[in-house]
């Protein structure tokens, strides 16, 4: 047996010293293009990739940004996990929401995107704007406030009660019950973003000459067009709407702290990074918030390889 193990390892620094040298020759062989990327590679390196690895090596220590790191093993994790009941509620709201969001949003934005490129030049601009501004309206969510008032004064409340609906105001943002699907709405309602000008972006890409070719060999209708030849011209544009989707709903927390507060009622809105920035930026516990962050870290890679893996079907 230790023959053989010694045999693996053999085989396993030949096959790294292997790709050293290729790369090593690669780096010589287009120096100029490797010569251009290293800017952008090293502020990569520098601000991306060192921040994930030394914040993961965190998530093994306690820290609390006054005293030295100190190892402490996978405690963070077995508290996070058996100890923290507030997370596991952060845990299953963030999954809620993002299993809506996430989905509802990408295909909004992949629908009104199909729908915005069929009109002509003019009119799909004014429409992409108006679609677009909702994302980029830092304070859109004081129009929500103002709708779901808990007084008699918000609109909504307002309303219902001119109906004969309700007879006295719903506490909307202060219930429990309320709270997570309003913020769900708000950011449906603001999720047509930079996944939406991608796609169309994409669609304007797409040579005609495909629809001609599919009409040929027996595409009939818009759906089969859709499928045969638009999403599989825009695979690059659908992967990062992916990666974007599952980034913002996973990472939601702008749209929902100033609707539901910090902390909300019950944790009713609670999400795993309004949890991080609770233990980061008020408690300073910093090995468990890299604890927290290093976990949302591997969930949002899981997802983007299950959805890679779906995307590779479409058209098939």
């Amino acid at each position: 047996m230790d023959t053989q193990l010694s045999i693996e390892n053999q085989g396993i620094k030949y096959s790294l010293k292997n790709r050293l040298v290729n790369l090593g020759r690669d780096i010589a062989k287009h120096k100029t293009s490797y010569l251009f990327l290293a800017p952008y590679a090293l502020i990569f390196i520098t601000f991306t990739v060192l921040p994930v690895l030394i914040s993961m090596f965190l998530s093994f220590t306690h820290y609390n940004m006054l005293e030295s790191p100190s190892w402490i093993g996978w405690q963070n994790y077995l508290k996070l996990f058996l100890a923290d009941d507030v997370f596991l509620i952060a845990v299953k709201n963030t999954f809620v929401f993002a299993a809506i969001t996430g989905p509802v949003g990408y295909l909004a934005c992949l629908f009104f995107a199909w729908m915005v490129n069929e009109f002509k030049p003019k009119i799909r601009a004014f429409f992409t704007l108006l679609f677009y501004a909702p994302s980029i309206s830092g304070n859109a969510f004081l129009v929500w406030q103002i709708i779901f008032d808990a007084d008699q004064y918000g609109y909504l409340n307002g309303l219902l009660m001119s109906l004969g609906i309700i007879d006295d105001p719903v506490l909307w943002l202060l219930d429990p019950r309320f709270i997570l699907p309003i913020c769900i709405l708000v950011t449906l309602w603001m999720s047509l973003g930079t996944s939406f000008l991608v796609f169309i972006a994409g669609l304007q890409n797409i040579d005609p000459k495909l629809y001609e070719a599919g009409a040929i060999d027996g595409v009939r209708n818009r759906w089969q067009e859709l499928w045969y030849i638009t999403l599989p011209s825009m695979k690059p544009q659908l992967m990062f709407g992916a990666i974007m989707s599952i980034t913002s709903s996973f990472a939601a927390s702008a749209q929902i702290i100033p609707l539901a507060g910090f902390p909300s009622v019950d944790y009713a809105a609670r999400t795993v990074v309004s949890h991080l920035l609770d233990y980061g930026s008020i408690r300073f516990e910093m090995g468990y918030a890299c604890a927290i962050a290093t976990v949302l870290f591997l969930a949002m890679i899981i997802m983007q390889k299950v959805v890679q893996r779906l995307l590779s079907k479409v058209g098939e």
